[in-house]
């Protein structure tokens, strides 16, 4: 597959032209898109008058079609529904501070990628759009909720696409589609004007790559600080660090919600250990540094709160109630749950945060990453059923229920999916930068990533570990359909 680089670089050489290459990603949105439903919406673009700054833009990405997540990455007139029937006609009025950066970056906004209601789910199947496929098998999701961004992808529609991470839908699809998968640190990249903080800072914008240069561009060209945001990464973190010839590298396999992880997904890891020790770094097997059970409840506290005051605020602006018909099943639930957090129970569950961010940086004082599976598995298939009608019952029951009551049935409603991606939260959760990189085939031909965290503005440790694997020829990336 040819990367964003590549591409940029055929540009500004003129070894073909803006407009064929346009037109090469139309004819390949038309041919494989029916089967994916990756993009749900093509905006055209107007190639009437070219760009004349384009060869003089500095950057390495400059001129190369860039698809937007149907999720927070507004463009001013197109549609911003976030996956939602509530905003089936909803149009930005402005765009965002992150479309603003990769316009600023020479890259064109072009389409908008498939997500799941306000990317709630690790899978992608909203009712507005309907299910996304996986290109290495049709049967199975591309993940979530940036599954529509991969999938386009990971079918060599585009080489790399928009996308966010609030719990791992970066992370998650890439180690499901065989991408490379970067959340930065906590800070790094454009906020608002609309959504200032992003889940308390666990969400953040960045996208899915296929080339580890294409990856350090990308990160390097949108990052930038804004006056209003309230969480800044310190740019002297930006600075250049030497490499190390030797990392010391931590490693857990166990899920750190102490459930089962697939043979398949442990030999991944075990073959990157195998390797990394083979090249001259330091291993050390670890337990996993942190009680995963506490944090996810923190994160189910967050959510819901921040659902039911989402809500609140649109209502305000509709000047009507929601009604239940009007958002999805989970929606509905975490809204309902939302409304019973005191101020209290939310202002704790964010100490927890802070106390992971603390363990975390102290446990990055004595290594170099912190190395474990993506997910547990591979992408389940789009015919699973990651809840049942017992819990389905229970969401219902929500408004009836105790705080306490309704915690355990939004951890029931999360738990099937949970088991598949019991690894990313962490990193969103402490602000610290991970990478999903696609290094292990299974069995049946599916693709699993292993995740790599490192300290906060330490990306450059992730760039180096990809850099390693990718230079040794260690990824398993997508085929373009068409070789």
């Amino acid at each position: 597959m040819k990367d964003a680089i590549y591409l940029a670089n055929g540009l500004k050489t003129k070894q073909f032209s803006q407009e064929e290459l346009i037109k090469d990603i139309q004819h390949k949105i038309n041919t494989r898109n029916p089967q994916l439903n990756a993009f749900v919406t093509v905006e055209k673009i107007d190639l009437a008058q070219p760009n004349p700054s384009l060869m003089e833009h500095t950057s390495p990405l400059a001129g190369v079609p860039f698809p937007l997540k149907m999720l927070g990455q507004e463009k001013k007139e197109w549609l911003a529904t976030s996956g939602s029937r509530l905003f089936a006609n909803h149009r930005a009025t402005k765009n965002s501070n992150y479309v603003n950066a990769v316009e600023a970056a020479g890259m064109i906004p072009f389409g908008q990628t498939n997500a799941p209601e306000f990317g709630f789910k690790n899978i992608t199947d909203p009712l507005l759009y309907g299910v996304a496929r996986n290109p290495w098998n049709l049967a199975h999701s591309p993940g979530g909720s940036s599954g529509g961004a991969a999938a386009a992808v990971a079918a060599g529609i585009v080489p790399l696409a928009g996308a966010s991470d609030g719990g791992g839908s970066i992370r998650i699809p890439a180690s499901f589609c065989g991408l490379i998968g970067l959340k930065p640190s906590r800070g790094t990249m454009p906020v608002g004007p609309n959504a200032w903080r992003g889940w308390q800072g666990a969400a953040i914008d960045f996208g899915l790559t296929i080339s580890m240069r294409e990856t350090k561009a990308l990160f390097e060209e949108l990052r930038g600080i804004h006056k209003g945001a309230p969480y800044q990464a310190n740019p002297a973190e930006w600075k250049k660090h030497p490499v190390k010839k030797s990392l010391r590298i931590a490693v857990c396999i166990e899920s750190p919600i102490g459930t089962s992880v697939s043979e398949e997904a442990m030999q991944a890891v075990k073959e990157a250990m195998f390797f990394l020790d083979q090249e001259g770094h330091e291993i050390i097997e670890i337990p996993y540094p942190l009680d995963g059970r506490r944090l996810i409840h923190s994160y189910y506290q967050m959510n819901g709160a921040e659902t039911a005051a989402m809500v609140e605020s649109i209502e305000k602006n509709l000047q009507r109630k929601i009604t239940e018909e009007e958002l999805e099943p989970m929606s509905w639930a975490l809204v309902n749950y939302g409304k019973k957090i005191s101020a209290a129970t939310y202002i704790h569950s964010l100490h927890v945060w802070d106390h992971a961010t603390v363990t975390m940086e102290e446990f990055f004082e004595s290594v170099d990453l912190f190395l474990s599976p993506t997910t547990t598995d591979i992408a389940p298939k789009i015919i699973e059923d990651l809840q049942n009608d017992r819990i389905r019952q229970q969401m219902a029951l929500i408004p009836e229920l105790s705080q306490e009551e309704g915690l355990q049935v939004i951890s029931d409603m999360f738990e099937e999916s949970l088991k598949i991606t019991p690894y990313t939260q962490l990193a969103n959760l402490t602000g610290q930068p991970a990478i999903s990189l696609p290094t292990h085939l299974t069995k049946e031909g599916l693709p699993l990533g292993i995740q790599f965290m490192a300290a906060r503005g330490r990306e450059d440790l992730l760039f180096q570990v990809g850099e390693l694997f990718e230079c040794n020829k260690r990824f398993y990336l997508p085929k373009d359909l068409e070789e």
